[in-house]
């Protein structure tokens, strides 16, 4: 796995890396099943992103508990 660092991600980004779907990772995020994200403004619609290092740390997760 690459270098995991407190870098900020975008959703464009978070499709890339989950092969998720903008819905699906809303929906996950609700349940607590995915990072939560970082609001970078004050605004309730303004600009989110994800800690990187949270979405390698998911990602390395599900990867461990997938049986063979």
């Amino acid at each position: 796995m690459s270098e995991q660092t407190d870098r900020l991600v975008n959703l464009k980004v978070m499709m890339q890396k989950t092969s998720l779907s903008r819905s699906e990772i809303a929906r996950r995020e609700e349940l607590g099943k995915f990072p939560k994200r970082v609001h970078l403004s004050a605004r309730p619609c303004g600009r989110k992103a994800w800690v990187e290092r949270e979405v390698h740390d998911w990602i390395d997760r599900h990867i461990s508990a997938r049986s063979f």
